[in-house]
């Protein structure tokens, strides 16, 4: 695998909350960035400045995960970011884009449990897929599960699902990419406080204090709990973890 100083790192959904997170941390080890964001390119912007100013580098691409249909579009870009790095190759993948539900079993819409499935399973397989080729040997993958598939809450049924998936792709890949050294491991994140579910955690107190009180650390998770995690399990320190789901939830409902 290349150095640290010469990785690439493609991030998905990586404008904002958690994958902006773990871009700046992979900045802070001098590992580069492609990451792509579906609408606000404001943000995306700032997420380069901020890379800038830490003395790395990062690409924006738009990308929705919704639309297989895009992914062979998206690759050619990909490929002409890869040439501006002075690449032809990258060394790690996020899996991070997503949006989230509060829909139950009971009150689910087939109309939202396409689109997430869409979004979290389809989109995350083919993405995934496409890129293969395009990584090095002995890369490594992360895909972004939930606490949620271990701790049942209302609401949430359609979501949790499409996760659960993911922790088994994960397996599923690891499996078939471990032959050219590329290890797929699964982070999945308790209740962080960001604008994601409409910015339930990060901006309601008494949701922010119930989650406070079923969690052993004794506070709702910020995006930086997350990225800098991330982070270090692409890193080589973390070469012989594979195919493992690693939940970063400051100890829920322990």
């Amino acid at each position: 695998m290349s150095s640290n100083n010469a990785a690439i790192a493609l991030v998905t959904g990586g404008s904002r909350g958690l994958g902006r997170s773990t871009v700046e941390a992979l900045a802070h080890r001098g590992v580069r960035s492609i990451f792509t964001y579906q609408a606000n390119r404001d943000e995306a912007a700032k997420v380069v400045e901020r890379v800038k100013s830490l003395g790395s580098m990062a690409i924006p691409l738009p990308l929705s995960t919704e639309e297989t249909a895009t992914f062979d579009a998206f690759i050619e870009k990909f490929k002409l970011a890869l040439q501006e790095l002075k690449a032809e190759r990258f060394n790690y993948l996020v899996n991070n884009a997503g949006n989230s539900s509060g829909m139950g079993f009971l009150n689910a819409t087939e109309a939202e449990f396409d689109t997430l499935y869409k979004i979290h399973v389809k989109g995350v397989f083919f993405l995934t897929q496409k890129l293969a080729p395009l990584m090095v040997d002995g890369g490594r993958i992360v895909n972004i599960s939930s606490g949620l598939t271990r701790i049942v809450m209302a609401n949430r049924a359609p979501y949790a699902i499409m996760k659960s998936a993911v922790e088994t792709m994960t397996k599923y890949m690891a499996f078939e990419l471990g032959s050219r050294g590329i290890a797929v491991n699964c982070v999945a994140p308790g209740a962080i406080a960001t604008d994601f579910s409409g910015g339930v955690v990060r901006d309601n107190p008494e949701v922010a204090k119930a989650i406070s009180a079923m969690t052993a650390l004794g506070r709702p998770g910020q995006p930086d709990d997350i990225g800098p995690m991330i982070a270090s399990l692409l890193s080589e320190d973390h070469r012989w973890v594979n195919a493992q789901r690693i939940e970063v939830s400051g100890g829920m409902r322990i």
